[in-house]
């Protein structure tokens, strides 16, 4: 034992030293980002749109644009710990190229022309780590750029850092070994969600006018949703991701997708016309769909399908309260709003969990080395290896005893499998698909559907480890493939939305006891709309497979239904807090 244990220690130290090392280079290059100052407001102030036609109308440098956001990136990592890989004086050297080149041509590079933007870790930027919080992945500088990040250079847009992740991306919290914990800009009691977490708290502090990230589960929906921000998960291979490293990069179960995070709607539907369809004739991605941008005509009457309880677990008050909110104003708008029922979702998270765990999360967890397992990792990891006896009873004493049957078939279903019963789970996951269509879609003729990104607005740190299962609401969609935007409607508000005996009471449409329980009814519940004050309240907005566009479209009609005066937007968080 004892040189396995000294072998173990020196793994362990260079671990330690690497981190020291990492963080220290992190700290040196921020130190040296520019000073903000009240000169940099204009620019910090506007979406893309405006950025763009400034510096094509000469009002406005690239180099200044650039300045203005390295100096406010530098001041939302302090109050949140968002970044990895600082890019500021490249960015800065090539905004500077930028600028002669205008000077000389009066053309811009491209639609994205001087636009700063950020990138969730696992994207490659060349000359730069992608070590997504692994410390066995550090010092290997990426020679490439990702394909995403390629084009949006090509484009015009300049990259001026990364974002920090949640060890091995799988959790709605964030935090590794490597970077640390990133905060929730506006509660450092609370997370910034995950996995595209250090992106969200960025973009929420105008750090980055424009980011990107991925969305497995909700990767991209829950931190938009969390930090107040707007999002786009499209439908699979809308978007590249080649050059996007992942710790399980073969699996196929539930594919991941890439997206963009933006502080308003608009930014998203420039980045959307620039990036779909686009070829790349330097990388070749073989999963991109060479679809371009389709024009939508402009929508009239609109109908919405909406729920506040997806049928697993109730939506606090202010989850909601911001899905009735969005349905009040559409209404008044004069868009029809029928309230729906979904198929059961927890057979849906079922299903997911069976694909996710199938072989224990052994390819996941394999870079981890001698970094410490992430509490939220430790229940799926080390659950899916329980004894099939111990399974079993554990799984009846809950569903029989506790009256939990959602809770007792995500144990079953949380195991390692064989290929033949893998496959089995996939069979399910395609015919739970054609069922969810033909229930909801076609059944009730909708447009979109309305409904929370999760119960809860947010969630505080170490939450996850033991409300995971909420991810249902936001991993529905990926199994079925939807196009899913987030817009952020409200904020908590202390009084009106504290529990009453609704939430306290059962109801036969709700599923999981255990969860509500958790959430709501014991003695020191995780809803507590008093240190939720003030946070951002989303929702999502749905949309059939293939019909981005038309997400993007009605992410707009809800966005104008709600008024301008929500506190969201660029400087939107500022904006807030100074009132």
């Amino acid at each position: 034992m004892w040189p396995f244990s000294s072998l173990w220690n020196t793994d362990k130290n260079k671990a330690n030293t690497t981190i020291k090392v990492k963080r220290a280079e992190r700290e040196r290059l921020l130190a040296a980002a520019p000073t903000l100052n009240a000169g940099h407001e204009q620019f910090l102030k506007v979406g893309v749109c405006e950025i763009v036609s400034c510096i094509e109308k000469g009002d406005w440098t690239a180099r200044e644009v650039v300045e203005a956001y390295i100096a406010q990136a530098a001041k939302a990592h302090i109050a949140t710990n968002c970044l990895t890989e600082v890019v500021f004086q490249q960015a800065l050297k090539r905004a500077e190229e930028l600028d002669a080149e205008y000077a000389v041509t009066k053309k811009l590079r491209g639609p994205l022309h001087g636009v700063p933007f950020s990138a969730k870790d696992q994207f490659d930027i060349a000359g730069f780590d992608t070590s997504i919080g692994f410390t066995t992945w550090t010092n290997k500088p990426a020679a490439t750029d990702a394909v995403l990040v390629d084009q949006l250079v090509s484009l015009g847009a300049i990259p001026i850092a990364k974002t920090n992740v949640p060890q091995t991306m799988f959790s709605f919290e964030c935090s590794n070994p490597l970077w640390g914990r990133t905060t929730n800009p506006y509660n450092s009691n609370y997370t910034c969600g995950g996995s595209s977490g250090g992106e969200a708290a960025l973009l929420a502090m105008d750090g980055s006018a424009l980011g990107i990230g991925s969305d497995i589960g909700g990767s991209l929906r829950i931190p938009a949703a969390y930090c107040g921000v707007y999002c786009l998960k499209p439908s699979i291979g809308r978007v590249s991701k080649a050059g996007a490293h992942s710790s399980n990069p073969a699996f196929e179960g539930i594919r991941s997708v890439a997206g963009p995070m933006a502080r308003n709607v608009n930014d998203l539907q420039l980045f959307c016309k620039a990036i779909f369809g686009l070829q790349d004739k330097t990388h070749l991605d073989y999963n991109f769909v060479p679809m371009p941008y389709r024009q939508i005509d402009t929508l009239k009457v609109l109908k919405f399908g909406y729920y506040t309880s997806d049928g697993f677990a109730k939506a606090s008050p202010a989850a909601a309260r911001a899905v009735m909110e969005t349905v009040q104003a559409l209404k008044r708008q004069g868009h029809e709003c029928l309230e729906i029922e979904l198929p059961d979702v927890s057979d849906c998270l079922e299903i997911y969990l069976a694909l996710v765990s199938a072989d224990g999360y052994k390819r996941m967890i394999s870079p981890l080395g001698p970094d410490p397992m992430e509490p939220s990792l430790i229940l799926p990891v080390y659950g899916s290896r329980i004894p099939s006896l111990l399974r079993k009873f554990g799984a009846w004493f809950i569903g029989t005893i506790l009256g939990d049957k959602s809770f007792a078939k995500f144990i079953r279903a949380s195991r390692i499998k064989t290929v033949y019963e893998t496959n089995h789970w996939t069979d399910r996951r395609n015919k739970w698909n054609v069922m969810f269509y033909e229930k909801v879609w076609n059944k009730y003729g909708l447009d979109g559907i309305i409904c929370p990104v999760q119960a809860m607005p947010q969630i505080p740190h170490g939450g996850s480890s033991t409300v995971n299962s909420l991810v249902v609401s936001t991993a529905l969609y990926n199994l079925v493939d939807s196009p899913v935007g987030i817009v952020p409607v409200t904020h908590v508000e202390a009084h009106k939305d504290q529990i009453t005996e609704a939430w306290s009471s059962p109801d036969s449409r709700e599923r999981s006891v255990l969860m509500e329980k958790r959430l709501y009814t014991v003695a020191k519940p995780m809803y507590d709309s008093k240190g939720m004050d003030q946070m951002p309240a989303s929702v999502q907005i749905v949309g059939r497979k293939w019909e981005d566009e038309k997400v993007l479209a009605m992410m707009a009609v809800v966005d104008d239904a709600l008024g301008t005066n929500r506190g969201f937007g660029p400087r939107g968080f500022t904006n807030h807090f100074k009132s």
